[in-house]
């Protein structure tokens, strides 16, 4: 069988039994650093103009990053030029630290420092690949030789350094592949590169841990930054970083748990894009942060500009269901989520902690609006149709009206196999219970309470037709005044009246169901007054029953 999964080779884990990050919170954001412009970039099928860099760099600085990772000049003339533009053109926020990278080659580590010069604060990021496959198989070397290229490198960029005093320098080590590195030899080189920059003497220093490929489940990445944390020297004096991939569709899992498990700083792209399967994703982790309460340090609240920018510039589409970008991320289509949410909405007061069902967030914080929450499809129900209505057009609905209706939207629905926007389904409650037939508008009314009732008078349509009934109540003394009139049994089954909220044109609606002569036939009425109302829906509902019988004659004789 060519689908053979007996050709590859379970990842053995560190066998660790003193793991302390499975009883650790995440209480506060870890140092993120941005690496769009150089790993994302790199990813790309058509790698980003200068004018699209400089758009993605300005977005990553407004957002609230401090540390950008800009590009790879030693190795790319694009990427140097950019460099460039930005320290040249004063571009770069003082706060702001700009990363370059580099391989451990002492040509490509000088070309790096001339891309730099000027800047006034910048992190060169070097790194070699440490891991077993690498070493035997692309560079036939041995783990002496490999720890060798790191440490001549850390030399190189040390020795560099002192050309450019006006900079503030932090050095970063990254020992690619380190999940595929066993974890002692990944500390032995470790500890050889930090013997020379010595940041227990003050010298800035980053220890980036990346699991280049992610190679297996988030917890046994944890274990693996945890043991180098505690094996490490000098581990108070340096900053441990991660930058995880997601071949298993792990990367913000596996950097969560990686922070639990002592890492203080953590590198990825807007939206996760990278090679293969994409890098670790900082919009969803800072996010994540955002929504158990804890200050991300950097500022999502303009999505809309974040996922626009990005699709600018990399010319890749924001899936509709990423996390806390997607088009649909917000957005219930089911019929009870709708319930929930909008009797979890309808629950909450202003200034309530955020707890409202299948929403993990409040949908405004990130500029969205609820149009976008609650959408209408063949799936959805009652609950959905009814908060459309009262989100868009300030419309209540009775329970027993909402079932009834929802079932007039589903079948809307069906039929034209998508969504049903808001417009359609106010259109569509408006035909079906607010439309008065012909000569069936109520014109005026009168109303007088005596010992035994209700005394009603009503005019409608044109001519006018005035009728007058007795009743206990004013519904009663109409419903017997119509039946004397047409010849017709009418019962009331239900009624609601209620004023309406402010921006609306009317003052009152009033809903009814009757069962006219064995069918049942519901209305609602919109008027100034709540007695109009109610009047109005219950001529409608009879006048519907009137005219169609009328115009069915013809036809059965």
């Amino acid at each position: 069988m060519a689908f053979d999964h007996s050709k590859y080779i379970p990842f053995q884990p560190v066998r660790k039994t003193d793991r302390r990050w499975p009883d650790q919170v995440i209480e506060k954001a870890p140092t993120w650093c941005a690496v769009d412009l150089r790993d994302g970039n790199q990813a790309l099928v058509k790698p980003m103009t200068v004018a699209q860099k400089q758009r993605l760099f300005d977005l990553l600085v407004k957002v609230g990053f401090k540390e950008i990772e800009i590009g790879f000049p030693a190795a790319s003339q694009p990427d140097f030029d950019f460099c460039r533009k930005l320290i040249e053109e004063d571009r770069i926020p003082d706060d702001v630290r700009i990363q370059v990278l580099t391989q451990a080659r002492p040509e490509l580590i000088e070309r790096t420092y001339q891309a730099l010069e000027g800047a006034k604060r910048a992190i060169v990021h070097v790194y070699n690949s440490t891991s077993t496959v690498q070493r035997q198989q692309v560079f036939g070397m041995d783990r002496e030789g490999v720890k060798q290229i790191a440490v001549n490198g850390a030399k190189v960029v040390k020795d560099l350094a002192t050309r450019y005093p006006e900079t503030d320098w932090t050095f970063q080590y990254s020992p690619e592949s380190f999940t595929g590195t066993e974890l002692d030899y990944a500390a032995e080189v470790v500890d050889a590169v930090t013997e020379v920059w010595r940041p227990d003497l003050g010298q800035k220093v980053i220890i980036n841990l990346p699991a280049t490929v992610e190679m297996a489940t988030p917890n046994v990445f944890a274990d693996q930054i945890e043991w180098i944390c505690d094996k490490i020297q000098r581990r108070e004096h340096l900053s441990v970083s991660v930058h995880t991939h997601n071949d298993r569709g792990c990367g913000v899992a596996a950097a969560e748990l990686a922070v639990m498990a002592g890492a203080d700083r953590v590198e990825g792209t807007l939206m996760g894009n990278g090679e293969r399967t994409g890098n670790m994703d900082l919009v969803t982790m800072a996010m994540n942060l955002y929504s158990q309460g804890i200050d991300p340090q950097v500022d999502m609240s303009n999505m809309a500009e974040i996922t626009d920018v990005v699709e600018a510039c990399t010319e890749i589409s924001t899936h509709p269901r990423h996390p806390y970008a997607g088009e649909l991320v917000f957005t219930a289509f089911s019929g009870s989520h709708q319930d929930a949410i909008r009797k979890c909405l309808a629950y909450r007061n202003d200034g309530d902690k955020w707890n409202v069902a299948y929403l993990p967030i409040d949908p405004r914080d990130l500029g969205r609006r609820y149009e976008e929450v609650v959408r209408i499809n063949s799936q959805s129900g009652k609950g959905g149709v009814a908060h459309v209505l009262e989100r868009d057009y300030k419309i209540s609905l009775p329970r027993w009206l909402q079932i009834e209706f929802s079932q007039c939207v589903q079948r809307e629905a069906e039929t034209n196999g998508g969504e049903i926007d808001s417009h359609t389904i106010h259109r569509l409650f408006e035909d079906r219970y607010l439309a008065v037939a012909d000569g069936w508008r109520l014109s005026t009314y009168d109303l007088h309470r005596d010992e035994e009732g209700v005394n009603a008078t009503i005019k409608f349509g044109k001519p006018a037709v005035e009728l007058k009934g007795h009743g206990l109540g004013a519904v009663e003394a109409v419903v017997a005044s119509l039946q004397d009139r047409y010849g017709i049994s009418v019962a009331v089954e239900a009624y609601d009246e209620f004023a309406l909220g402010e921006g609306t044109t009317a003052n009152a609606m009033a809903c009814i169901r009757t069962v006219v002569n064995g069918e049942v036939h519901s209305s609602a009425a919109l008027a100034e007054d709540t007695t109009s109302a109610t009047l109005q829906a219950l001529l409608s509902a009879v006048g519907n029953h009137v005219v169609a019988t009328a115009e069915a004659e013809p036809a059965t004789a």
